[in-house]
């Protein structure tokens, strides 16, 4: 897909925030730093749409992206290593969970995880919430660009086997700095897109 318009819409934190439109959404999960918004400006086609920060925990926010008019990216908080005290975390939680459970536009979660380590315990514990509540998963594996071209089956393998998925679960392998995957994943997102 080419992405002609992209904008950064609404910060929400309730339902009475979110966007009033029937248009599609793809939530975007993953631990702090592991490389979420540059992610989004790799899909984008933008230098720095969704903000890199060196400072993990940095969105605490839904952010909702417009693309095309035709779809939002939602930007979720990451979990993991944000020096967040405990109620913060759990005023996250209860957001996260809000969306996730309520919102109908939600086509899928995109998970993003590092393809150099195998998922960590709080991946594992995103992937179960999801499957739980029967919502479709994407996982991408990203910073391919770090590791040799031999090993991104063998790293693939891992992933899948951590998180032990099922084969209606989707797991691509990506690069924000070559690009690798991106074709893919806009591919399969527009295939969710209509279902």
């Amino acid at each position: 897909m080419k992405v002609t318009s992209a904008e950064i819409v609404i910060s929400a934190v309730k339902p009475n925030q979110y966007p009033e439109s029937d248009i599609p959404e793809f939530a975007l999960a993953g631990r702090s730093n592991v490389g979420k918004s540059s992610f989004i400006n790799k899909m984008l086609g933008r230098k720095a749409l969704a903000r890199i920060s060196s400072k993990p925990g940095k969105t605490q926010t839904l952010n909702f992206y417009l693309i095309n008019e035709i779809l939002h990216f939602v930007d979720v908080p990451g979990y993991g290593y944000a020096k967040v005290s405990k109620k913060e975390r759990e005023a996250w939680g209860k957001m996260l969970e809000t969306y996730f459970t309520t919102r109908d536009q939600l086509k899928a979660v995109i998970l993003i995880t590092d393809l150099r380590h195998p998922p960590t315990k709080d991946d594992v514990l995103m992937y179960d919430f999801l499957k739980h509540y029967d919502i479709p998963c994407v996982i991408i594996a990203t910073k391919a660009d770090k590791i040799s071209k031999s090993q991104w089956q063998k790293h693939l393998k891992v992933t899948k086997e951590t998180f032990d998925l099922s084969d209606k679960d989707y797991l691509l392998l990506f690069s924000s700095e070559t690009g690798e995957g991106k074709d893919k994943v806009w591919s399969l997102l527009q295939h969710l897109a209509k279902k």
